[in-house]
Parts: structure tokens; sequence; C-alpha cells
């Protein structure tokens, strides 16, 4: 429930129930997140309690998925205050890695990128999105680190590794600005005693 509780806070600016509530019935994309952390809650149970539990939240998740034109896998190692503005039309690999208090916009790819060695063996990298980063509308992001604090523009290409706190534009995607300010509105804190 902490994640979840953070997640809401990103959306709202606080978090209570009623407000979760608002953003079930209201935003698809906020339904798509919460029911990631509905599985990932049954998934922790006790053995008994997941096979009640898991199986109607993972259809709640395929219908919210569904409903909202996103692919976010619910097995996805998602860091509370995840926060998808717009959504439709997200594509998350189910390997990535989000840290806490990534913003995704609609359109957004986070996705597989594979080497292939001359001998034929293939080596494959995932996504891995840290703290506080900001990902643009129609970004496509492939096998790379995106550091901490970093933004990249609507329409990037990154296939590269980005250092942390960089801004990032273009196809392909290069830095335009080092020792950025991080864009996050609402940002989760661990320390934040509301959320605890």
């Amino acid at each position: 429930m902490h994640a979840l509780k953070a997640d809401a806070h990103r959306i709202f600016g606080r978090f209570n129930w009623p407000l979760v509530l608002k953003g079930l019935l209201l935003n698809p994309a906020f339904r798509v997140v919460a029911s990631v952390r509905l599985c990932q809650m049954a998934q922790r149970q006790h053995p008994v309690w997941r096979r009640l539990l898991l199986t109607p939240a993972r259809i709640f998740h395929r219908l919210a998925c569904h409903s909202a034109g996103i692919e976010l896998p619910w097995k996805t190692a998602i860091a509370p205050g995840l926060a998808l503005t717009h959504g439709r039309g997200i594509v998350v690999n189910g390997q990535a890695r989000l840290g806490q208090n990534v913003t995704l916009f609609h359109g957004v790819t986070l996705g597989q990128r594979d080497s292939i060695a001359r001998d034929g063996s293939r080596t494959t990298h995932f996504p891995v999105v840290e703290d506080d980063v900001w990902i643009g509308p129609h970004a496509i992001v492939v096998g790379a680190t995106v550091g901490k604090g970093s933004r990249i523009a609507g329409g990037a290409y990154v296939f590269e590794n980005i250092p942390p706190y960089s801004i990032v534009l273009g196809n392909p995607g290069r830095i335009v600005k080092s020792d950025c300010m991080p864009d996050v509105e609402n940002p989760w804190r661990a320390a934040d005693p509301a959320l605890d």
C-alpha cells in the first residue's frame, strides 16, 4: 500500500483514500498503476491468499491496461511514485526497472535492445530508469540506463546510457545540457510522514 500512496501523491499532490477512489474511477492511467500495485501486493501474500487474490487482480490489471491503451506488465520492478501522464500508448518491457518519482508521458516506449556478436551470440539489455526521471511524449529508451534526475525530451530515441541530471533530445538522443534540475511534480520522498 505504501507504493500506491506514493503514486497517488504524485498525481494529486497529497494522499487520501477518496482521492485514490476518484483516480480509479476517472483516470485510466492511474487505474493501470493501481492495478500493478494490487497484483504485486497479491503476489506477496501467503500462498493460500495469493491463489485467491492474484487471479482477480491480474484480470483487473489486464482490463485496466486494455481500456487505457497501456502495456505495463504487472511484474515490472517499479519504485514508489510512478506518474503516467496522458498514459495512452505507453509500452514498458517487463524486465525494465523504474526508480521512484518517474514520470512517463503518452507514447513512451521502454524496450529491450539486443546486441548480436559475430559468432551469433545475443546479449539483451533492458532499460533502467533511475529516480526523478521525466520522459516526454513518444520518447523511446531501449536497453539504456537513464541517470537520476534526467529529462528525456519528447520524440527522443535513447540507446546509450545517460548520466545523471542530463537533458536529452533528438534521434539519436544527444545530451544538450548537463547538471539540470529534475522535473518532478509532487515528488514523493521516503521520509514523508503523510505517506507512512
